[in-house]
């Protein structure tokens, strides 16, 4: 108890998030009540809304914790490594193991997509995946510049594929009730990918 007693704000914001994530790889997070959270965490719910003013507030940073370190995983995944197809294949890789790591973590940035209204959680959802779509477009022209890819290739389609696969991944994973497995299918997944778009596929090339 004394631990918890001296735990700091950003501590405990930090304990709610990491709740939260863990509740969506369970329950349905259009459910999720504060109270629900609140419980996991072994507090009250007035003591869980001394740190965040209000629901908003807490899906606010989740999604930003999950912004955060899966730009973070990928970018590093990606750092150093001069072949743009393979820069692609290790975010693809690394973003595949984030989610391994974090069942919940689709399930809530889905939930926040799908709110009616145009909520400051839904706009940064939306911001997340602009920045991630730019970092693919990044990588695919500059595979684009080296030959790597075959010619007529829509780049925009190529960026909103690879995310097609990622999601396709973790739509199979949940089905199966098997989320762990979506690392050992990850390779073979981008196999296909990589072959759809690379320059040796066939096609105009």
């Amino acid at each position: 108890m004394s631990q918890r007693q001296h735990l700091s704000a950003e501590a405990r914001r930090e304990r709610t998030v990491e709740a939260v994530i863990e509740l969506c790889g369970r329950e349905e997070p259009a459910t999720l009540t504060t109270g629900r959270i609140a419980q996991r965490m072994g507090v009250t719910q007035g003591a869980l809304f001394r740190h965040f003013p209000s629901k908003e507030a807490i899906w606010e940073a989740v999604v930003a914790w999950v912004a955060e370190r899966v730009m973070a995983r990928v970018s590093a995944a990606a750092e150093g490594v001069e072949d743009p197809l393979a820069a692609l294949e290790a975010m693809f890789l690394a973003h595949v193991a984030f989610i391994a790591e974090h069942p919940g973590v689709p399930r809530l940035l889905m939930g926040q997509l799908q709110h009616p209204q145009p909520t400051a959680a839904r706009r940064m959802v939306k911001g997340l995946m602009a920045r991630y779509r730019q970092r693919l477009l990044d990588l695919l022209e500059q595979a684009q510049c080296q030959g790597q890819l075959r010619q007529g290739l829509d780049l925009d389609a190529a960026a909103t594929h690879f995310i097609g696969c990622v999601q396709g991944l973790v739509l199979q994973s949940l089905i199966a009730d098997d989320v762990a497995g979506i690392v050992d299918r990850a390779p073979a997944a981008f196999d296909l990918y990589r072959y759809g778009i690379r320059a040796d596929a066939g096609g105009d090339a």
